[in-house]
């Protein structure tokens, strides 16, 4: 009879053995998908502290690096407009022809990072009408009067211009106004 109990347990140990192996990885499997899943962060960031750059809009983390980029290649030189206030036809210009950029001719930006900074920009601005030419001007943009409906412009827009009403304007904050805007009929 003992003969019959080790033929049996010799037959059943390499399944149960199996069996716990199976169970361990399984289960240590398991642990480490736990361990290691990053689960799909939301979309929406909170809105921006002091130590952000000044917007109030939140950038979805998914645009971070291009707003990041788009700020250092454009705010250098003068203040970085918003991309709802322009066309995406007019921000595919600006970065695909670096030569004509009103009068100054620009180092191009490299290629990795103008897809980046294109994703941010065509994702934050709006379409062109069929018949509506692609303005480069502020003033010649419906959506920058779309944001500006009872402001009397003056023809010339330049960066003090936009600090007048928006102090924030050089920290790419455009929410801000002056409390004399911020009192005006229009509130804009």
């Amino acid at each position: 009879m003992l003969k019959f109990f080790r033929s049996r347990i010799k037959l059943r140990s390499p399944a149960i053995g199996f069996l716990l192996l199976f169970g361990w990885s399984i289960l240590l499997g398991w642990g480490m998908a736990l361990a290691f899943d990053n689960p799909k962060q939301p979309e929406i960031v909170a809105q921006s502290t002091p130590a952000q750059i000044g917007t109030v809009d939140p950038i979805p983390e998914r645009y971070q690096t291009g707003l990041k980029l788009y700020l250092e290649n454009c705010s250098s030189c003068h203040i970085a407009l918003p991309p709802e206030v322009m066309p995406s036809d007019t921000w595919r210009t600006l970065l695909l022809e670096p030569e004509q950029h009103y009068g100054q001719k620009l180092e191009p930006i490299p290629r990795p990072f103008i897809f980046v900074v294109w994703d941010y920009v065509r994702t934050f601005s709006r379409p062109l009408n069929k018949e509506e030419q692609t303005p480069f001007r502020l003033s010649e943009s419906r959506y920058f009067k779309a944001f500006h409906p009872q402001v009397d412009l003056p023809q010339s827009l330049n960066s003090r211009t936009c600090v007048s009403c928006h102090p924030g304007a050089a920290e790419y904050d455009f929410r801000r106004l002056t409390p004399e805007q911020e009192n005006s009929p229009s509130g804009n």
